[in-house]
C-alpha cells in the first residue's frame, strides 16, 4: 500500500467503513467467462493487489492500479468468446469515465461501451461483440487514487471455439531451475525427464519454487504435477514471457498430494510451480512436472497487412509531395521529445525539386534495391533553425537507400548523435555543419557514395564506414574512418584522423524495398575485412513482408511475443509502444526492424527486450525509452553465462538507441547487456538524459551504459553518455571497438559521488582487470561537470596492462574548464587544464 498522509489514510479508512461488510456480487445468468483467468493490468498499486485478484471470484480481494488516469485491466478469456455482458465491482477508489473494449489480438481494440460519470458500485454492462480479451480502459478516476476493482466479470459463451489440449509434455527435457535443491541428487532437472524414478526435492522451508523453460512463449493449457511423499499443500502454477514478471494460472489450496492435473489458460515461456505451504515436515518433492499446450482458441498472428497512417508512401507522381514533407517537418522540427513518429517510403522513380526536410524521429528511405534507384534531384536536409544554428540537439532522425544531387551541388546533414546517414549515394557534397557554422556533435556514415568532398567543419566527432569519399576537409576532434574508399590517412598527433583500412566484420542493415508491388526485406550478408559499398552486388536474403508481423501502434507484447512464437519476425510501424511484459526473441536469425525510430518502452519494471543466445539476430532502427519504474536491463542479448560460438553468423545490433530520461523519469540499472559472443554493435547512442523533462542525478539514474560479457564482440560506432557509473564496462575477451564517443554526467553533485576503489571519477570505457586481448581506435571522452565544476575526474579509460591489450588514438576534453581529467588512459596522459576545450591525447597505449 503507498503511503498516505493520516488525514487521508482516515478519509479512506471511512469511505471503506461505509460500505456494506459484504459486497454486493455481481448477478447475471452464467458463468463469467473471466473467473480465473490470465489478467494483466498496466499497473499494479502493490503486490497485495495484482491483477489476478480482478477476475479471482472473491469480492474480498481487489486489483488497484498507480495514482493515474489512462490506467487500464485486462482479461484473456482463453479463447474466442461472444460477450454480452462486462460487470465492474468497484472498490471506492472508481472510474468515473472508462471505455469496456474487445479484441481478437490483444493489439487492435474495439469499444464495446464507453462509460461517463459512473457512480462506482456496481456497473452492470450490456454489450455484443466477440473477441479474446475484454479490458477496462480508465479515462478518468473519481478519486486521487487510482482505478480500483473487487471483481472484473464478462459473462457470454465461447461457441465450442476453444480446441483441445495437446497431449504432448512440453516440459520435457527443457532446461529447469529451482529456489534450493535438497542435495546433489534431487536436481530441478529430474522434474522434467520423463522418469517418475527421479525426483526434484527442495529444503525444508516456505516458500520455494521450481521453473522450466519450454524455449519460447507457448499457449498453456493443462500443467500435470506428480508429487513424492513431501507434497506441496498450498501452491500456485504461474506463467512468465520472460522469467521475471509472473502471471498466476492456478492457485491451489489444501491439495493432498499424489498424482493432479489442472486446466489452465495463459501464454508464456516460463512455468512454475510456487510453493506457499507445504504438507509435510520436509521440503517439496516432485517426481514430474508435464506441460501440455495448444491453441486454445488463439487464433495464429497473421503476417503481412498494412504498414499504418504513420508511414508515408509517395512516387514522384504524388499530388502535393513537397507539402507533405513540409508539413510533417513543421510538426517534428523541434519536437524533441514529442511521441510523433513518420517514415517517408519512396518508390523508385525520380523526384525533382524536392527538399525534404528531416526532423525529429522522422526516416526517409528509398524502397529501390539498390540507392540508384530512387533518384531525388534536391536536397535532404537537416540544419538546426530550430536552435539558434546549434546542432548539437539533432537527434533520432535517419535517411536511407537514396540518390541524392543537392540543387546547390552540396546537401546538408548537420546532426548529432543517433541521426545514421546509410547506403546514400550524394551525387555532389556533403556538409556536416549547420548554416553558420555553429556547434555540431556527431555522427555516422555507412555504406554511401559522396562523389565530392565531404566537410565536417565544426563537427567534433565522426565514424564513417564502408564507404567512398571524393574528400574529406578538417574536423574539429575525432574523425574515424574504417573501410573507406578516399578517406584521409591517419594523423592523430596533431590532427584528428583514425583510419583503418579495412572493417573486420561488418554486416549492413536490413531494409525494406519493393520487389514489383510486393514489400520485402533485404537482409544483408555478413562481409569479412570489408572496404567500400556493398552495393549493387547486394549479397544477402530477401524476405517477403507475409514473415513479418507488422506491428501497430496498440499491439500488446503478448501479441508480439506470440508471434515471434510462431516464427514471425518482426517491423515495428512508427509509433510509441509500452509494453507490460519483455519481447522474447528465441529464434535464431530473426530480423526486429523499426520505421520511423519506433519507440519501446517497458512498464512496470519488466526488460524491453531479451534476445537468447543464437545465431544471426538482427536487430535495427528502433529506440528503448526506460520507464519510470527502474528495469534490470532494457535490452538484453544472450542469456548470463551463453557460450556458443556465433562467428559464423553474428547477431548484429544497429541503429538501435536507448535514451534513460529526457521524455519524462527513466530508469535502469544497465542499458544494454552483451551476453552473446561474436555480436556485432554498429552504431548506437546510450544516452542517460542531460535535458528534457524527468533529469536529475537519482531521478533518471542508470548506472551503466554498454555491459559486454561476451567474447569477441566488435562495436562500431559506439556512442555512450552521461551514465552514473560506467559508461561502458567491457569484461569479455578479444573485444574491439573502432569509434567511441562519449560525454561524462553533467549533474554528477560532487566528487565524493563518483569516487570508488580510491579512484575519483568512473571511467567512461572500462575494461575489466581480469581481460587479457582488447583493442580499440578513435575513443574520446569529454567532461562537463556542470553541477560542480571542481571535479578532477582521475582518466577517461581504464584498461589492464599487458601484451594483448593496445588501445589506439584516444583524448580526452574538459568542456570550457567544467571539470578537468588528470590523465587520459590509467595513469598516462597530460592532465586537460583552463577553459580552452584543448584535448589531451594519447596515440598509442601501452
Amino acid at each position: 500500500m503507498r503511503l498516505r498522509s493520516l488525514g487521508i489514510a482516515l478519509a479512506a479508512t471511512a469511505a471503506l467503513i461505509a460500505l456494506p461488510a459484504t459486497h454486493p456480487p455481481a448477478v447475471a445468468a452464467e458463468t463469467p467467462l473471466s473467473q480465473g483467468r490470465t489478467a494483466t493490468a498496466s499497473s499494479e498499486e502493490n503486490a497485495g493487489t495484482a491483477a489476478a485478484k480482478g477476475v479471482d471470484g472473491d469480492t474480498g480481494t481487489r486489483w488497484s492500479s498507480a495514482a493515474t488516469d489512462d490506467q487500464w485491466f485486462q482479461v484473456d478469456l482463453g479463447a474466442t468468446a461472444t460477450v454480452s455482458q462486462v460487470v465492474l465491482n468497484w472498490e471506492a477508489a472508481y472510474g468515473k469515465d472508462y471505455k469496456v473494449q474487445i479484441s481478437k489480438d490483444g493489439g487492435t481494440w474495439t469499444d464495446l461501451k464507453s462509460v461517463t460519470g459512473s457512480d462506482g458500485g456496481v456497473d452492470t454492462l450490456d454489450v455484443s461483440g466477440q473477441g479474446r480479451y475484454v479490458r477496462m480502459l480508465g479515462v478518468h478516476r473519481a478519486t486521487q487514487w487510482g482505478y480500483s476493482l473487487w471483481e472484473f466479470q464478462v459473462f457470454g459463451s465461447t461457441g465450442g471455439t476453444q480446441s483441445a489440449c495437446g497431449a504432448a509434455n512440453a516440459a520435457q527435457g527443457r532446461p529447469a531451475t529451482a529456489s534450493t535443491t535438497e542435495n546433489a541428487g534431487t536436481p530441478a532437472s529430474a522434474a522434467f525427464d520423463g522418469d517418475t524414478g527421479t525426483r526434484w526435492s527442495s529444503q525444508a522451508a516456505d516458500p520455494q519454487w521450481l521453473r522450466v523453460d519450454l524455449g519460447s512463449v507457448q499457449d498453456l493449457c493443462r500443467i500435470d504435477l506428480n508429487w513424492e511423499a513431501a507434497y506441496g499443500k498450498d501452491f500456485q502454477l504461474q506463467a512468465s514471457a520472460d522469467g521475471q514478471t509472473w502471471s498466476t494460472l492456478k492457485s491451489v489450496t489444501g491439495a493432498s498430494g499424489g498424482t493432479a492435473s489442472y486446466d489452465v489458460s495463459g501464454t508464456g515461456r516460463y512455468v512454475r510451480v510456487y510453493g506457499t505451504a507445504r504438507g509435510t515436515g520436509y521440503g517439496y518433492s516432485l517426481w514430474e512436472v508435464a506441460v501440455h499446450t495448444g491453441t486454445t482458441g488463439v487464433p495464429p498472428v497473421q503476417g503481412g497487412g498494412d504498414l499504418g497512417p504513420n508511414v508515408i508512401v509517395v512516387d514522384p507522381s504524388t499530388p502535393n509531395l513537397q507539402q507533405k514533407f513540409d508539413d510533417v517537418f513543421k510538426q517534428q522540427e523541434s519536437s524533441q521529445f514529442g511521441t510523433g513518429r513518420y517514415q517517408f517510403l519512396l518508390k523508385p522513380g525520380t523526384y525533382n525539386g524536392i527538399n525534404a526536410q528531416i526532423g525529429f524521429y522522422t526516416s526517409i528511405s528509398g524502397l529501390g534495391m539498390n540507392p540508384d534507384d530512387t533518384q531525388i534531384n534536391g536536397d535532404v536536409t537537416v540544419d538546426a533553425g530550430w536552435f539558434n544554428g546549434n546542432a548539437t540537439q539533432n537527434f533520432w532522425r535517419s535517411a536511407e537507400n537514396l540518390a541524392i544531387r543537392p540543387s546547390n551541388g552540396t546537401d546538408r546533414w548537420a546532426v548529432a548523435q543517433a541521426a545514421p546517414f546509410r547506403r546514400i549515394h550524394v551525387q555532389g557534397g556533403l556538409n556536416l555543419a549547420p548554416n553558420g557554422y555553429g556547434w555540431a556533435s556527431g555522427g555516422y556514415i555507412a555504406d554511401s557514395k559522396i562523389d565530392g568532398t565531404v566537410g565536417p567543419y565544426s563537427q567534433q566527432q565522426w565514424y564513417t564506414r564502408d564507404s567512398s569519399v571524393g574528400g574529406w576537409t578538417n574536423g574539429v576532434w575525432n574523425m574515424s574512418f574504417s573501410g573507406v574508399q578516399g578517406a584521409p590517412a591517419t594523423n592523430f598527433d596533431s590532427g584528428p584522423y583514425t583510419t583503418l583500412d579495412n572493417t573486420p566484420v561488418s554486416r549492413e542493415k536490413p531494409f525494406l524495398y519493393l520487389d514489383g508491388s510486393a514489400y520485402k526485406v533485404f537482409v544483408p550478408a555478413k562481409r569479412t575485412n570489408a572496404r567500400g559499398v556493398s552495393w549493387p552486388a547486394n549479397a544477402g536474403t530477401s524476405l517477403p513482408l507475409d514473415q513479418f508481423y507488422v506491428v501497430r501502434p496498440g499491439a500488446t507484447a503478448a501479441t508480439i511475443n506470440q508471434a515471434l512464437a510462431q516464427g514471425l519476425n518482426l517491423l515495428f510501424t512508427p509509433g510509441v509502444y509500452h509494453l507490460d511484459r519483455t519481447i522474447d526473441v528465441t529464434r535464431a536469425n530473426t530480423v526486429v526492424l523499426g520505421l520511423g525510430l519506433a519507440t519501446l518502452v517497458p512498464d512496470n519494471g519488466v526488460d524491453a527486450m531479451h534476445v537468447a543466445d543464437v545465431d544471426g539476430v538482427r536487430l535495427a532502427g528502433f529506440l528503448i525509452d526506460a520507464g519510470s519504474t527502474n528495469s534490470d536491463t532494457l535490452l538484453r542479448i544472450g542469456d548470463p553465462g551463453s557460450s556458443a560460438d556465433h562467428s559464423a553468423n553474428p547477431t548484429t545490433m544497429q541503429d538501435v538507441f536507448v535514451r534513460i530520461g529526457g521524455a519524462g523519469p527513466g530508469l535502469a540499472t544497465n542499458s544494454v547487456v552483451v551476453n552473446s559472443n561474436n555480436v556485432v554493435i554498429d552504431h548506437t547512442w546510450l544516452w542517460r538524459a542531460d535535458h528534457g523533462s524527468g533529469v536529475g542525478w537519482n531521478t533518471n539514474r542508470a548506472d551503466y551504459g554498454l555491459r559486454v560479457n561476451g567474447n569477441d564482440v566488435l562495436a562500431t560506432g559506439l556512442f555512450v553518455e552521461h551514465f552514473n557509473k560506467y559508461d561502458v564496462y567491457w569484461s569479455g575477451e578479444r573485444g574491439r571497438t573502432i569509434f567511441f564517443q562519449n560525454e561524462k554526467a553533467y549533474d554528477a553533485p560532487n566528487a565524493a559521488a563518483v569516487t570508488h576503489d580510491g579512484i575519483v571519477g568512473y571511467a567512461a570505457y572500462k575494461v575489466a582487470d581480469s581481460v587479457t586481448t582488447h583493442e580499440a581506435w578513435g575513443l574520446g571522452s569529454y567532461c562537463n561537470y556542470t553541477a560542480d565544476p571542481t571535479i578532477v575526474q582521475a582518466h577517461g579509460f581504464q584498461v589492464p596492462t599487458g601484451p594483448g591489450i593496445r588501445m589506439h588514438d584516444l583524448l580526452v576534453i574538459s568542456l570550457g574548464g567544467k571539470g578537468q581529467y588528470a590523465h587520459v588512459v590509467n595513469s598516462t596522459g597530460a592532465p586537460t587544464s583552463g577553459t580552452d576545450t584543448v584535448p589531451s591525447k594519447v596515440t598509442s597505449f601501452p
